[in-house]
């Protein structure tokens, strides 16, 4: 009898465990709603918010972005070096230069900012609100009257937002001129052809699905730490279960986001 008991208590749990999968997504949609809402209402910008908000965005941006920017230089200029030298040793010289902006702007720089940030930032706030939640200071807030959503979970997840879409966007600068500088050198002799090949890349569809990529990874590596740590999604309440869950749910929303973002551009 014990033995069915346990028995029948593992085939319960694992019944259970695809209604909890959904139930902790269903949790992040919403919070992902309820955040977005909030984020266009004037009225959630209190002056506690405002001042949150600014710390968080200075923070999670200005302490990075250097480092970023020396990283994604870096890259530019070891995968720039490869691949052109391997596209004249094949006879494929004309298009290095577009396998290299397709390459770094359109798939790696805007993967590796999502990353950066969630890995330096938003998973550590996802972290900060578990632990604000499990230690009752979320319950201390709402009994001042202060509502701890806008004034806590609001300003962290506005700041990775800004976070990404920053150091994506510089980099995207950065990349593109010093792809311009591997290949061309000091002279403004090649900016009618490398004009000509940014163009012939970014063309609409594909300048439209790389925004609405960036925008949504920045989305993805803000809302689901910070959903992970409020709930605590299928979690024991720790730092380390609530940072674990939004790595795990994080990374699986990055992969199917490049995926259609790969399939948008190359099908």
């Amino acid at each position: 009898m014990t033995v069915l008991s346990h028995s029948a208590r593992k085939l319960g749990h694992a019944g259970r465990a695809p209604l909890r999968w959904l139930a902790g997504w269903w949790r992040i949609i919403f919070f992902g709603a309820s955040v977005l809402v909030l984020a266009l209402s004037p009225s959630s910008y209190g002056r506690e918010t405002r001042q949150a908000l600014m710390r968080h965005i200075y923070v999670d941006t200005a302490p990075i972005l250097g480092w970023f920017t020396v990283l994604c230089a870096l890259l530019t200029l070891v995968i720039t070096r490869i691949v052109v030298v391997t596209a004249i040793s094949y006879g494929l010289s004309r298009y290095a230069l577009e396998m290299v902006i397709r390459v770094l702007v359109l798939e790696l720089i805007p993967l590796t900012a999502a990353l950066f940030v969630a890995l330096r930032c938003t998973i550590p706030n996802g972290a900060a609100l578990a632990e604000m939640r499990r230690t009752g200071q979320f319950d201390a807030l709402a009994a001042r009257g202060v509502d701890p959503v806008v004034t806590q979970v609001l300003p962290r997840a506005l700041a990775g937002i800004f976070a990404t879409l920053t150091l994506a966007a510089l980099s995207c600068v950065v990349a593109l001129v010093l792809a311009y500088l591997a290949v061309f050198g000091w002279t403004l002799a090649g900016v009618a052809a490398y004009t000509h090949v940014f163009g012939h890349v970014f063309n609409p569809a594909v300048a439209l699905i790389f925004v609405l990529k960036t925008v949504f990874f920045s989305l993805a590596v803000s809302i689901i730490p910070m959903a992970s740590g409020l709930y605590d999604i299928e979690g024991d309440g720790s730092r380390e279960s609530a940072a674990l869950q939004g790595l795990v749910r994080m990374f699986a929303v990055l992969l199917l986001l490049e995926a259609a973002s790969l399939a948008g551009n190359y099908t």
